[in-house]
């Protein structure tokens, strides 16, 4: 009982395209809130993956701790049939980054969650839309937490010796040189003078899948601007966290970063 229950939950946007989405609401008996509990919007990788109504640490170790989560099953992504998977293709940097901000705004609109605090939070192809949801809406997320995010869809092509995924953006963005122009489009580092809202990042130094250098960029180009931001990199690590001092210190740190600019802004 003193867990948060998945509750299957499903919207619209603003052109009547339907998303999906597994809510956590808070189940704390530690940290009482004052109001509308902050969400967090939790977007997954792949990005053609889903998230499943099972156990999920991430959301309880959230939720316990008094915050909303929304686990997004954005357009794009399986589980939900061959045309919705489908929507993806060409498209990688639309549906995602549309379906985060039409989740948190349908539940801020049901009186769920505050609709001041609210963080966009993913890793990989996850890390990646919050990325480009910073760049696309500024202002909208009070702040955003990246994992090993793209931050340029160039280099992820040339650069990138994760072999299995090795022609993955063809399909979500299009053939290069051809499709060149989408490529810079849908790459953060491009448009990081758009960024306002305050992001933290996180980084393995033997990530072959999304190399340093990805996040490295964006940082550079945070720090030129003032932007408020901080940035780990985790010695040893790869695509995601394996050494338990690491995972202590990534969730002490983005729960820090959070009370800062979104609980007590």
């Amino acid at each position: 009982e003193t867990l948060s229950r998945a509750q299957n939950v499903t919207w619209t946007d603003e052109d009547g395209g339907e998303a999906h989405g597994l809510f956590y609401a808070p189940a704390s008996m530690r940290f009482e809130g004052i109001g509308l509990p902050p969400l967090i919007v939790y977007v997954h990788g792949g990005p053609t993956s889903h998230v499943r109504a099972d156990y999920h640490p991430e959301a309880q170790f959230y939720a316990t701790r008094g915050y909303a989560v929304l686990y997004v099953n954005h357009r794009g992504g399986t589980g939900y049939g061959k045309a919705y998977k489908d929507m993806h293709r060409g498209a990688w940097g639309v549906w995602d980054v549309r379906d985060a901000a039409s989740g948190a705004e349908y539940l801020a609109a049901a009186g769920l969650v505050d609709p001041e605090k609210r963080v966009i939070y993913g890793g990989s192809a996850g890390g990646y839309t919050v990325l480009q949801s910073l760049v696309d809406m500024p202002g909208f997320w009070s702040a955003g937490v990246c994992l090993y995010g793209v931050s340029n869809q160039f280099t992820l092509v040339s650069a990138s010796e994760f072999k299995f995924e090795s022609q993955y953006s063809y399909t979500l963005l299009g053939h290069l040189p051809e499709a060149a122009a989408v490529y810079r489009d849908r790459s953060p580092v491009f448009h990081a003078d758009k960024i306002v809202d305050p992001v933290i990042l996180f980084q393995g130094d033997e990530d072959n899948v999304v190399p340093q250098a990805q996040s490295d960029m964006i940082v550079e180009v945070l720090k030129a601007r003032g932007v408020p931001y901080e940035y780990h990199v985790y010695v040893g690590e790869g695509h995601g966290w394996r050494k338990p001092d690491t995972i202590e210190h990534f969730y002490r740190a983005a729960l820090g970063f959070m009370e800062t600019y979104v609980l007590y802004r």
